[in-house]
């Protein structure tokens, strides 16, 4: 009789230890499939941006354009200068002037023109030829162009590069010591430096 009942409850033992092992057995089956999945990619090339340039250039070897001295009323001169742009985009060039100085109001009786064109260069105006639309950038007295043209926003148009190409603009300036400067501008100096600049458009 006691035979009987250990075998029974060993029996019974032996069935609850299996439910168990069931269990762990199962939840093995069901993680490897949470984890197992089939999978594609697919990739466009590493992709780049990039800016362009706007670049200018002048012949001049830091060399200022006048150095006139001594001057008296009528005297004259000329000097000429090539601008170069070698940048990438499309630009406007523009010229103004900065640092303009003057004593005894020498400026208002410096008359000055400048003019645009091709095959000049600061060594020589010879062979200089006016563009034949848009030649005549400025034309007034030396105050006049100092206090109308200070900066890109206000200054005078020149002539526009396409980005597509290295491209050169010759400038041609000439100045005349008006005839009726009076007595009071001997001694007397005016200065100005001249600057061109491009920007995008």
């Amino acid at each position: 009789m006691s035979r009987s009942i250990s075998r029974a409850r060993w029996t019974r033992r032996a069935r609850w230890a299996a439910v168990p092992v069931a269990v762990i057995a199962s939840g093995a089956i069901i993680s490897t499939a949470s984890y197992s999945a089939f999978s594609a990619t697919t990739s466009n090339p590493t992709s780049n941006w990039s800016t362009g340039t706007v670049q200018l250039t002048d012949d001049d070897s830091g060399v200022a354009l006048f150095s006139a001295s001594n001057l008296m009323p009528g005297d004259a001169g000329t000097k000429c200068i090539t601008v170069t742009s070698t940048g990438s985009l499309p630009s406007a060039v523009r010229l103004y002037g900065t640092a303009a100085t003057t004593t005894n109001s020498l400026s208002s009786y410096l008359d000055l023109t400048i003019q645009q064109g091709s095959g000049a260069s600061s060594a020589s105006c010879d062979g200089f030829t006016p563009a034949s639309q848009g030649a005549q950038v400025f034309s007034g007295t030396l105050a006049d162009f100092a206090g109308q043209r200070t900066g890109y926003a206000n200054g005078a148009p020149t002539w526009s590069p396409t980005g597509t190409t290295s491209e050169s603009r010759s400038f041609k300036f000439s100045y005349t010591l008006s005839q009726s400067t009076p007595n009071t501008g001997q001694d007397s100096r005016a200065a100005i430096a001249f600057t061109w600049e491009a920007q995008t458009r």
